[in-house]
């Protein structure tokens, strides 16, 4: 199914961690104000830049994670809401294109590990092109996966900046005690309802 708008953001196992800690309320609001379906400028230019992202596929019991890799801008945007990549020569597995033909639906993160906190979440329908027009967009490729994407954040508190070599400052540490918010929390649709027991609750 590709028509994201039409199915529910959160399944039942999803609400039932949301109620435990109750969190139902900061979560229908990060979907409301946050998930979207054309890329934002400062995602666009993280795509265009990225030399590599992860991506998840699953067919019943064949689930598969998997880093595709190549020079910035290997990975295009064809249109509003829509990416494509190459598939380069590999070790003829075939597990992500394979899971695809079999189950569209596909989970993508795009990540730098450099301190600036940027990434990019991703749910999307997949597709495989083998068309003139789509491999001459992508030198070297075997065929091409398309993507149209539902696109929403990913709490960047715990990324290590990999850069210089520094840990998160927001993860836990019993000799620091709290940490510090997150920027997000501050924000005026969720910094009043988040969870009773979040440590940033005023």
């Amino acid at each position: 199914m590709d028509n994201f708008k039409n199915r529910n953001f959160f399944h039942e196992g999803m609400r039932e961690f949301q109620e435990l800690f109750d969190g139902v309320r900061t979560a229908d609001a990060i979907e409301k104000h946050r998930k979207h379906y054309e890329f934002w400028d400062d995602e666009m230019d993280l795509i265009r830049k990225s030399k590599f992202f992860f991506i998840a596929s699953s067919w019943n019991g064949y689930i598969d994670c998997n880093i595709k890799s190549g020079d910035p801008g290997f990975v295009k945007i064809v249109k509003d809401g829509v990416i494509e990549y190459p598939e380069y020569d590999g070790n003829s597995m075939y597990r992500t294109a394979g899971n695809i033909l079999k189950n569209a639906n596909v989970a993508l993160l795009f990540v730098n590990f450099d301190g600036k906190s940027r990434r990019i979440r991703i749910n999307g329908h997949a597709s495989i092109h083998r068309d003139n027009n789509s491999l001459k967009r992508h030198y070297g490729a075997k065929f091409v996966v398309r993507i149209k994407c539902e696109i929403y954040p990913n709490c960047p508190r715990y990324i290590p900046n990999l850069k210089n070599d520094k840990l998160s400052v927001y993860t836990p540490r019993e000799e620091e005690g709290t940490p510090p918010a997150p920027e997000w929390k501050e924000r005026d649709y969720i910094k009043n309802i988040l969870p009773k027991d979040d440590p940033h609750n005023n």
